[in-house]
């Protein structure tokens, strides 16, 4: 990790006041508020935050958007305003070498279909097929009280996964329905997730860093549904901090 990277981070604690109370914080870089991956992740993070209440972390995000973005995605995901900060560009993407993503000079949303279909974007065919298929070593999503609702006209209990796949793993179908109706909030909010389409390709990245603001860990994305290194647990990498 070079002198001029810790710098850049140090340099992103103070200029968003980054500064927490806990002994560890992890500093969340997504790209547009309306990626797939930013909706995903931040859900996922406000889960962990509401397990782990009395822990040692705090979580700190940065992505492209307004604050009408902000406040509808917030809403959406549970993330806490006051710990996502919105910007403009992907300046500080690049400032920090974060992946673009594909980029074929056709436009945004050419490169995030590209994308989509697997194209400089390996693993992304590979977690759809998951989420359709679901996964025995991952964890389920739903329980069988939640009420499920997809696309404002079909609803139905988790307990019908329970019923038809059983429980205690990641069942088919239950991850792409979960991805689903993050589809359709951010289609049906587009303008104000979607700050520029230029910037669809953009990927995230995430840095945990210890009370001297030192990286400890460090994670770049370079696929579409790809913003961690273990999709299967994509928050195991703070699992030991929950053990202190």
């Amino acid at each position: 990790m070079t002198d001029e990277f810790q710098s850049n981070i140090k340099n992103l604690v103070e200029e968003f006041n980054f500064n927490g109370q806990k002994k560890f914080k992890l500093i969340v870089l997504f790209g547009l508020l309306g990626d797939f991956d930013s909706f995903e992740y931040a859900i996922n993070l406000k889960n962990f935050i509401d397990n782990h209440q009395d822990k040692n972390l705090d979580i700190f995000a940065i992505a492209i958007g307004n604050k009408n973005g902000k406040q509808k995605f917030c809403k959406f995901t549970g993330f806490q305003e006051e710990n996502l900060i919105v910007v403009e560009d992907n300046q500080i993407h690049n400032n920090l070498n974060v992946s673009r993503g594909l980029d074929i000079g056709l436009g945004g949303w050419i490169n995030m279909l590209l994308m989509l279909s697997g194209i400089n974007s390996f693993k992304t065919i590979k977690e759809v097929i998951r989420g359709y298929l679901g996964d025995s070593k991952a964890k389920q999503i739903y329980s069988e009280f939640d009420e499920i609702e997809v696309l404002k006209f079909l609803k139905f209990s988790g307990n019908s996964f329970k019923k038809v796949f059983g429980d205690g793993y990641l069942r088919p179908f239950e991850l792409a329905t979960f991805r689903l109706n993050n589809m359709n909030e951010i289609i049906q909010n587009w303008s104000s997730y979607i700050l520029n389409e230029d910037y669809l390709p953009q990927r995230g990245a995430s840095f945990l860093l210890n009370n001297k603001n030192q990286v400890i860990y460090k994670f770049f994305s370079n696929d579409v549904l790809g913003y961690s290194s273990n999709m299967r647990d994509p928050l195991e990498f703070l699992t030991d901090l929950t053990k202190e």
